[in-house]
């Protein structure tokens, strides 16, 4: 569903060779040390940057040199996934047209979004009237009505407390699977992952690599155990 081919990204001296194969439906975690480039691994899926070569490839189609705005895929970020002046309706709404010109059925599809993440009732509040928890399912419902193939999740609850990190990670997984997506989610939380991720993807040492959760989190290899904070083997 969502494929990189021998990729390789670079900036200045920075390089990460990405290679990567994620069906759908699916939820993977995105794992790795700070400054590893898995937020850059995302930026590249989305068209935000761009490979030095290789190939990029989604339901089949190669969008490698696509623009973000061509591109059927959806990212959500830890901060500014909502315009503060506009309503939650309103915020939504921006997924289907900027200008906030919709037809019947688009309005019925915006209404159904929001009622599907829990805010039919809180449509016409503002986000600086809604908590944090709220904000971000503004933010899932705007992926819900943009109907994208590949969404792609950089820290979306890091600044939520554990309780309302798991129920909103419960809300991820069922919208994956209802839909059908390719969802990668970046996490420095990844004891609260393990057990709902489908696949990992781990960034580190300049490459990208692909694990079943069991096996990674039960791994011996020393990059993975220094980064979960286990012992390393020895030589």
């Amino acid at each position: 569903m969502l494929k990189i081919e021998n990729g390789l990204y670079q900036h200045g001296s920075f390089t990460l060779k990405i290679a990567l194969d994620v069906a759908a439906p699916s939820l993977t975690a995105v794992l790795g040390p700070s400054g590893a480039g898995k937020s850059t691994l995302l930026n590249v899926i989305a068209g935000f940057e761009k490979l030095q070569s290789g190939a990029l490839l989604i339901d089949g189609g190669d969008v490698t040199a696509s623009p973000p705005s061509a591109r059927p895929v959806s990212m959500v970020f830890q901060d500014n996934n909502v315009f503060p002046h506009l309503t939650l309706w309103q915020n939504v709404a921006l997924g289907i047209s900027p200008s906030l010109k919709l037809d019947a059925a688009q309005r019925q599809s915006v209404d159904a979004a929001l009622a599907r993440v829990g805010l039919a009732a809180l449509s016409q509040r503002k986000p600086g009237e809604v908590s944090g928890g709220e904000r971000q399912r503004v933010a899932l419902a705007r992926v819900l009505v943009r109907q994208a193939k590949v969404l792609l999740l950089d820290e979306p609850f890091a600044a939520l407390d554990p309780g309302l990190r798991r129920e909103m990670l419960a809300l991820v997984k069922e919208i994956t699977h209802e839909r059908r997506l390719a969802t990668l989610l970046v996490t420095h939380q990844p004891d609260e992952i393990h057990s709902d991720a489908d696949n990992v993807i781990f960034v580190a040492g300049g490459e990208t690599r692909g694990f079943h959760p069991f096996t990674f989190f039960s791994s011996k290899d020393d990059a993975v155990r220094r980064y979960l904070g286990t012992k390393a083997t020895k030589a």
